[in-house]
């Protein structure tokens, strides 16, 4: 069946950086779109990037546009999410899922503070 397992979330000071993965399996990574998502402490989850099978094409949330990079490895069947200049406000549970979506993984906490 599918699996998503998110990694790389920690602790970080404002302005630093983190860079999370998503191992996936049990379906054809390589054909497959792919989100990044997040959810902070009472609120809803929110879409943070997205990017084509190929790597093409990505998009970005207005809030981490410019700071975020997502990126994938076919070969690997895992994709990235480099996050830089971290702020507060940043602080969430990081998810990952294809589209059409399947069931969520654990997340990866990220914690932004001083």
């Amino acid at each position: 069946q599918v699996q998503l397992v998110e990694s790389g979330g920690g602790l970080v000071q404002p302005g630093g950086s983190l860079r999370l993965s998503c191992a996936a399996s049990g379906f054809t990574f390589s054909s497959a779109l792919m989100n990044w998502y997040r959810q902070a402490p009472g609120k809803e989850r929110e879409f943070v990037a997205y990017i084509t099978n190929d790597g093409g094409v990505t998009n970005y949330a207005s809030s981490v546009k410019g700071r975020f990079t997502i990126s994938r490895d076919n070969a690997k069947n895992t994709m990235y999410l480099q996050m830089n200049s971290l702020k507060p406000e940043d602080t969430a549970v990081y998810y990952c899922n294809k589209l059409p979506r399947a069931s969520w993984g654990q997340g990866t906490q990220v914690t932004v503070s001083s």
